[in-house]
C-alpha cells in the first residue's frame, strides 16, 4: 500500500477545526437531479448556476457525482470543467472512473479528489496507484450500503444495481488496504428521505477502520449532522438538504451558517 500523505486538512480528530459540512451534487447527462433511494431523478437545473450560489454561502467543500458515470462511453468534459472553474472551494469528482487515464483527466479539471466505487470492486488495485501518484488523501472510497432479509447490511455497487455479499465493515477495511484516504458512505434507503443518516453502520464502520468516514444519504437538518458526528464519522454530507426546501421539495440551494461544533472519533 502507498505511503499516506498526511495533510492537516483532513485529519480532522487531531485537530479543533470545525467538522467539514460537504454538499453532494447529483448530475445526469450534466444536469443537476436529485434522487431517492437512488431512483426517479428529479431535475433541479443548472449545476453552474447551484455552484455560483455555494460559492457565496461559504461552503467547506463539494462532491460531484455523475451517477450515470458507468454508462458514458465519453466523458464530457467541457461541461464538466466549466463547472469546476465557476467553484471558489475545493472539489471532488466520481462517476464513471476506472483508469488511471481517467484519473489523470479528471485532476486535470482541477478536481482535488476522485472518488471511486465500482472501480474498487472491479479494479482495486485502481486506489493504489492514485494514492501512489497523487497521496491517498486524493483518493476516495464511496460505499453504497443496502438491507437484505437475511444477512443485514451489504454492500452494493453501480448505482446499487450490482450487489455483493460484502458486509460494511469488512468492505471499509478493503478501502483502506487498497490506499483509499476517506470512506463514504451512502445509504440507498434513505437516500433523499431527509429524515436522518443509518447511525448504527455508521458507527460500526468508523470504528473499523482508521481513516475519516462521512456518511451521505438521510440528511435532512443540522441535528441529524450533529448525530452523524456523535456515531463517529470525521466529516458529513448530504444533497436534498442543500438543495430542496419544505414537504413540496421546491428548489432551494442553502447551507447552514452556524459551524458544527468539534468532535472527534
Amino acid at each position: 500500500m502507498a505511503t499516506e500523505m498526511k495533510n492537516p486538512i483532513y485529519l480532522e480528530e487531531n485537530c479543533q477545526c470545525h467538522p467539514r459540512k460537504i454538499v453532494v451534487l447529483t448530475l445526469l447527462q450534466g444536469r443537476l437531479v436529485r434522487t431517492i433511494r437512488f431512483e426517479n431523478p428529479k431535475y433541479l437545473g443548472d449545476p453552474i448556476n447551484a455552484v455560483r450560489i455555494f460559492n457565496n454561502k461559504g461552503i467547506d467543500e463539494m462532491v460531484l457525482l455523475e451517477i450515470d458515470g458507468a454508462k458514458q462511453s465519453k466523458r464530457n468534459v467541457s461541461d464538466i470543467i466549466k463547472i469546476a472553474t465557476e467553484a471558489f472551494f475545493p472539489l471532488s469528482f466520481g462517476g464513471g472512473i476506472q483508469t488511471m487515464t481517467d484519473v489523470h483527466q479528471v485532476f486535470q479539471m482541477g478536481f482535488e479528489k476522485v472518488i471511486l466505487n465500482s472501480a474498487l470492486h472491479e479494479n482495486s488495485l485502481l486506489a493504489g496507484q492514485v494514492a501512489a501518484e497523487y497521496g491517498s488523501q486524493a483518493v476516495v472510497a464511496a460505499m453504497e450500503v443496502f438491507s437484505t432479509l437475511w444477512r443485514g447490511k451489504r454492500v452494493s455497487y453501480a448505482s446499487g444495481k450490482q450487489r455483493t455479499r460484502h458486509a460494511p465493515k469488512d468492505w471499509a477495511r478493503r478501502c483502506e488496504d487498497y490506499g483509499c484516504g476517506e470512506l463514504i458512505v451512502n445509504s440507498i434507503e434513505r437516500d433523499g428521505c431527509m429524515e436522518g443518516y443509518d447511525l448504527e453502520i455508521l458507527h460500526e464502520i468508523s470504528q473499523a477502520v482508521s481513516i475519516p468516514v462521512i456518511p451521505l444519504g438521510g440528511a435532512g437538518s443540522v441535528e441529524h449532522l450533529r448525530a452523524g458526528l456523535s456515531a463517529g464519522a470525521s466529516a458529513v454530507a448530504a444533497g436534498s438538504m442543500f438543495v430542496l426546501h419544505g414537504p413540496r421539495r421546491a428548489v432551494l440551494i442553502t447551507y447552514p451558517e452556524d459551524p458544527l461544533e468539534p468532535l472527534h472519533k
